[in-house]
Formats: structure tokens, C-alpha cells, sequence
């Protein structure tokens, strides 16, 4: 299966892609994705990813086909073919 992965904000300076295609097998996790994003891009770990390589640091969350945003408690589940995931930064404030 393949997805879209587009990086806005940090994860775009850190990565210095807008967009990456990724091929991936059937049971492939979010999670599973961050692992790939901070392999690929190391210097997202620290600033977008956590330190163990495999959860994202907050504020950053994934959004899903720019319709639901992807919880903590659902990066375990796996993204359809032709899906695209947006890696942002959510902040709230005033």
C-alpha cells in the first residue's frame, strides 16, 4: 500500500522535504511511520519525534486525509492505501 506523508512546520525545516511517498505493508502502523520518519530524518528526533524514536513530541500529531487528527491512543492503528497523513503542530493559546 502507499500513503502521503506531507510535513508542515518543524518537521518540514527538520526533514527539508514537503512530501514524502512511502510504500508500506498491510498491518503498518502510525507508529510503525514514526519509526520510519526517524530513521530517515534523525534530526526530527528531539523536535518532532521523542527521543525513543517512535512517538511524536507534543504539540506535533498526525492528521488523517485532513479529516480526523490521530490520537496518542490510536497510533497503533494502520492507515488504508491512498491515504495522507499530514505530520503538524497543533498549538492553542492566545
Amino acid at each position: 500500500m502507499r500513503v502521503q506523508v506531507e510535513l508542515l512546520g518543524l518537521s518540514r525545516v527538520a526533514a527539508g522535504v514537503k512530501e514524502i511517498g512511502l510504500d508500506l505493508e498491510e498491518g503498518t502502523t502510525f507508529r510503525d511511520i514514526v519509526r520510519m520518519l526517524a530513521t530517515r530524518y534523525p534530526a526530527m528526533i528531539g523536535n518532532v519525534i521523542q527521543p525513543d524514536g517512535e512517538t511524536l513530541q507534543s504539540p506535533n500529531i498526525f492528521n488523517l486525509n485532513a479529516r480526523r487528527m490521530i490520537q496518542a491512543t490510536q497510533m497503533d492503528d494502520s492507515p488504508s492505501d491512498g491515504d495522507r497523513i499530514i505530520l503538524m503542530s497543533i498549538s492553542a493559546g492566545g
